[in-house]
C-alpha cells in the first residue's frame, strides 16, 4: 500500500509505503529509502514502533544528519581526507564530515528520491548514481529490495554495477529501541557481537589501521550485556564475508522482552548508541547497529575490498529478525 507523505521544496512528491506480515508493520519512503516505521509486539502481545523516526517529511528534511532509517551510500561510514586512489588515479570527495567524508557526501543516496515498485512482500528501491557525483566515479545502477519474510524479519538485499571502477558500500541507519516511544534510553538494551576485534580510531574517527582484540575492555560484547553509552566503532565480524547471511548479533529489551537478531554477509557492523542525535531525540534514545564494510576500505588494501569493477555485480544482505522472550 502507498500513500502521499509529501512534497519537497523543488515539487518532487514523496511516497509513502506500507508492508505488513506476520505481525511486523514496516514503513518505507520513496526519499532516502528511509525506515520510518517498525511495529513489532512485545511479549504482551502489545505492538509499539521499535525505530526512530519523524512524523512528516519535514523533520527529515531539516534534521538530515541522523541519517534516521536511510539508505546510505554510494559509501557508508567515513573515507579519510574526503579522497581516494584507484587505478593510480586519486578522486576527491565531497568533505562533508571535516576532514573526511561521511556516508556519501553533501547529498549522498539518503537525500535522493528512489524509484519504488512492489514486489513479493515488500519494495525494491533504484536510482542511477551518475559518474562524479559527490566525487565518486562510475555510473552506478543501484537496487535495494526491502521484504518482509515469513516470521516477518525484514531483510535487505542491496545490489550494483558499474560501467567504470569505483568502490561501493551500502547500510540501512535505522536506530533501535525495543521498548518502543516513550521507554527512555536503549542503552539498557543487552547486546551480543560476534566480533573479537574492533578498528580503533585516530581524532578524526578514521580506522588506524589496527584490528585490536576486545577482550578485557569496554568494546567486548561476546557475551550480552548492557550497552551503555559512548559507542561509535566498527566491528570486525568473527565470519568475514560470507555468502548468504550468519547471525552476528542480539539485541534486548528485558522490560518488553522485545528481541532484534542481526544477520548479515557484511564482514563489518558500527555500534552507535546516539549520544548526540539532538532534538527531539534524547542522548542514547536509539541503538544503530549498521552491517557494512570496514571505514576508509579504499584508503586500507588490507581491509576487505570495497572495488567494484565493469562486468561484477556488488550485493549485500542484511536480515533484522524480531521475536520475544
Amino acid at each position: 500500500m502507498s500513500e502521499h507523505f509529501g512534497t519537497l521544496s523543488d515539487g518532487t512528491v514523496v511516497h509513502r509505503w506500507t508492508l505488513e506480515r506476520a505481525g511486523t508493520r514496516v514503513r518505507v519512503l520513496s526519499y532516502g529509502g528511509i525506515v520510518q516505521s517498525v511495529e513489532v509486539p512485545d511479549r504482551e502481545g502489545n505492538t509499539a514502533d521499535v525505530v526512530l523516526g519523524f512524523a512528516d517529511l519535514e523533520g527529515y528534511v531539516t534534521h538530515p544528519e541522523p541519517y534516521l532509517g536511510a539508505l546510505v551510500g554510494r559509501y557508508a561510514n567515513r573515507i579519510a581526507r574526503a579522497r581516494f586512489p584507484l587505478d593510480g588515479t586519486e578522486h576527491a570527495l565531497a568533505p562533508n564530515d571535516p576532514p573526511g567524508s561521511l556516508h556519501g557526501g553533501e547529498r549522498g543516496f539518503d537525500k535522493r528520491v528512489w524509484d519504488v515498485e512492489p514486489v513479493e512482500h515488500g519494495l525494491r528501491l533504484s536510482r542511477v548514481s551518475p559518474h562524479g557525483e559527490e566525487g565518486f566515479p562510475g555510473r552506478l545502477e543501484v537496487t535495494a529490495t526491502c521484504t518482509l519474510d515469513a516470521s516477518g524479519a525484514l531483510r535487505f538485499v542491496y545490489e550494483a554495477v558499474t560501467d567504470a571502477p569505483t568502490v561501493v558500500n551500502l547500510t540501512n541507519h535505522s536506530y533501535f529501541n525495543l521498548g518502543g516511544p516513550g521507554s527512555g534510553s536503549a542503552g539498557g538494551h543487552e547486546l551480543r557481537l560476534a566480533a573479537s576485534r574492533y578498528t580503533p580510531v585516530d581524532a578524526d574517527r578514521i580506522p588506524t589501521g589496527e584490528l585490536a582484540q576486545v577482550a578485557d575492555s569496554r568494546f567486548d560484547f561476546r557475551t550480552a550485556r548492557k550497552v551503555g553509552a559512548g559507542h561509535d566503532e566498527n566491528y570486525v565480524l568473527d565470519k568475514g564475508v560470507t555468502g548468504t547471511p550468519v547471525e552476528v548479533g542480539e539485541l534486548h529489551d528485558t522490560a518488553s522482552g522485545r528481541v532484534l537478531t542481526v544477520s548479515t554477509t557484511e564482514p563489518g557492523i558500527q555500534l552507535y548508541t546516539a549520544d548526540h542525535l539532538g532534538e527531539p531525540f534524547e542522548p542514547g534514545q536509539g541503538v544503530a547497529l549498521e552491517t557494512q564494510h570496514f571505514p576508509d576500505s579504499p584508503n586500507r588494501p588490507e581491509f576487505p575490498s570495497t572495488v567494484l569493477r565493469p562486468g561484477a555485480r556488488y550485493r549485500s544482505e542484511t536480515v533484522y529478525g524480531f521475536s520475544v522472550r
